[in-house]
């Protein structure tokens, strides 16, 4: 009887010994896990500041140079005696890169605003019809000048959405730039928007280079660039896409990436009708975070 119960003792001393041993590992090893995680955080995060750092300094140097270079000509008007036909055209292409300067830097500020949570909406009844074709007309000369195709199949009864005509312009106005920008010559970029049940969806789609999951993800993030080092015959800060994101959450829509490589993207958007906008403190943390991607 006393043997028995030594023998239970010492068992049941060399399970508890052993569970204390396991729980350290077990704890060790999730220390160890945590620890591994946040140096991979820290690597991406390091390298999303350097390329970002590398693409900023191409997208505002570019332009600076083109104003300087053009401004020093016209400043020696007198001298070289330029034609008006020359005046106009360098006048021309300083307010082009003055423009796509002022671009970059309004998307940095609209970013910064939207992380910060104190990105606002002018709500009101907006008419989707007109907003498309706004956001459609500064593309049509650029896609005849690229040589891609580009078409509109825009429903007349859609309905009508509850948010911001200008933040909207600019949701679709992305979306085709991105669409017209990765879209070989002779190709096609097709707008469509049709009614749905409590809404409307907007699709654009393309016929151009595709994207795979990974790519979806990293063009969903602030400041990167799919295949950076292939892209940089093609302007862009890589905020894009997470702009636009973030403000179809804001008019409680959702944005949604279908692609493949080689296979075209379609970005679909769709819109609640009549729905008040979305609270910004309570979306804001998700930009860059959850992408609604298909593939």
């Amino acid at each position: 009887m006393i043997g028995g119960a030594v023998g239970s003792a010492s068992s049941g001393s060399l399970i508890a010994e052993y569970s204390t041993t396991l729980a350290g590992s077990m704890l060790r090893q999730k220390a160890w896990l945590a620890e591994s995680t946040a140096q991979i955080e820290t690597q991406l995060a390091a390298k999303v500041k350097s390329e970002f750092l590398a693409n900023m300094s191409h997208e505002l140097r570019t332009p600076l140079n083109t104003v300087i270079g053009f401004a020093k000509l016209l400043s020696e008007h007198q001298r070289r005696h330029l034609k008006d036909a020359e005046i106009v055209e360098y006048a021309d292409l300083i307010r082009g890169a003055a423009t796509h300067l002022l671009t970059v830097i309004n998307d940095i500020l609209d970013i910064s605003t939207i992380h910060s949570g104190t990105y606002s909406l002018d709500a009101r009844e907006v008419h989707l019809p007109e907003v498309l074709q706004v956001a459609l007309a500064p593309f049509k000369s650029a896609a005849l000048e690229l040589g891609v195709e580009l078409r509109e199949d825009i429903a007349a009864d859609l309905p009508a959405v509850k948010g911001d005509a200008t933040k909207l312009r600019k949701v679709f106005g992305n979306l085709i730039g991105n669409a017209l920008k990765f879209t070989p010559p002779g190709g096609s970029v097709t707008v469509e928007a049709r009614a749905q049940e409590n809404g409307a969806v907007v699709r654009v789609r393309d016929t151009g280079l595709g994207m795979s999951k990974e790519d979806i993800a990293v063009a969903l993030t602030p400041f990167a660039q799919v295949d950076a080092s292939r892209s940089r015959w093609r302007e862009g800060t890589g905020l894009g896409l997470p702009i636009a994101k973030a403000l179809v959450q804001l008019h409680g829509g959702r944005l949604e990436i279908r692609s493949a490589k080689s296979m075209g993207t379609e970005v679909v958007v769709k819109l609640p009708s009549g729905a008040a906008p979305a609270d910004m403190q309570g979306r804001a943390g998700t930009l860059g975070l959850g992408h609604n991607a298909t593939l």
